[in-house]
């Protein structure tokens, strides 16, 4: 049988020996783990990071799971498979847990064998209802289904690595987007010593802006970079 492929997962829970005993098992198992000890850390994690699945503590300091998963969902627009853990098992709970936006639920104690399972079967659940959406800023137009890229009409051509950079800034657009995320969304998590980052941006810089009269990638220095039609440091127009 073929091993599951590696996922990028983050466990948001206070209790360290439970939190420790979900990473050592999910590592072992060759994926990638992030955690958080209170709702506020996980906020700003799952808010700024790109995760395949979030493994949520329904109680925890600062801001508590009903209230982070609402967050994630209503106010930032994530979809994230979410699976809550609780030790609250009446039907009020689950309700209010699904409700806020969690797609599973799993009570405390747990078999970390039944986590492992309860992640595969999100992660395929999501994979099948993904559509793939033509993404679009302004006049430039990216189809992740035939990796065509226009702008005003124009066809253009990319490598892959600019081609992915370009993917993930349209997909964060407006948000400006830091080097450790760019490099992340292309290297993983190793990176190139270089500065092959700039180079490559150099390139992305080339073929969507230079030839048209008004850019869309734009350098915020000391910040990240951010695709859209102004600037963020810009004054908006009288």
């Amino acid at each position: 049988m073929t091993a599951p492929a590696p996922l990028k997962i983050l466990v948001v829970e206070d209790n360290p020996d439970l939190a420790a005993n979900l990473v050592d098992y999910l590592e072992a198992r060759g994926h990638l783990v992030d955690t958080a000890n209170d709702g506020l850390s996980g906020l700003r994690l799952a808010g700024t990071q790109a995760f395949d699945v979030i493994l949520l503590d329904l109680i925890l300091p600062g801001l508590d799971g009903i209230a982070l998963c609402r967050h994630l969902r209503e106010k930032i627009g994530k979809a994230t498979p979410i699976l809550m853990l609780t030790a609250r098992d009446t039907l009020d709970d689950k309700v209010r847990g699904l409700e806020a936006g969690a797609d599973d639920y799993l009570v405390k104690p747990f078999a970390l064998r039944e986590v492992a399972a309860r992640i595969q079967a999100l992660i395929r659940r999501a994979r099948s209802a993904v559509v793939p959406q033509v993404l679009r800023v302004e006049d430039l137009v990216f189809d992740p289904a035939t990796i065509a890229v226009s702008r005003a009409g124009r066809a253009i051509e990319l490598p892959p690595i600019p081609l992915r950079l370009l993917e993930a800034l349209m997909r964060a657009s407006p948000r400006v987007l830091r080097r450790e995320e760019l490099e992340r969304a292309v290297w993983g998590d190793a990176p190139p010593d270089s500065d092959a980052l700039r180079t490559h941006l150099h390139c992305l810089r080339a073929a969507i802006d230079k030839p048209f009269d008004r850019p869309l990638l734009h350098t915020l220095r000391g910040i990240g970079w951010q695709l859209a039609a102004r600037a963020a440091t810009d004054e908006p127009p009288a």
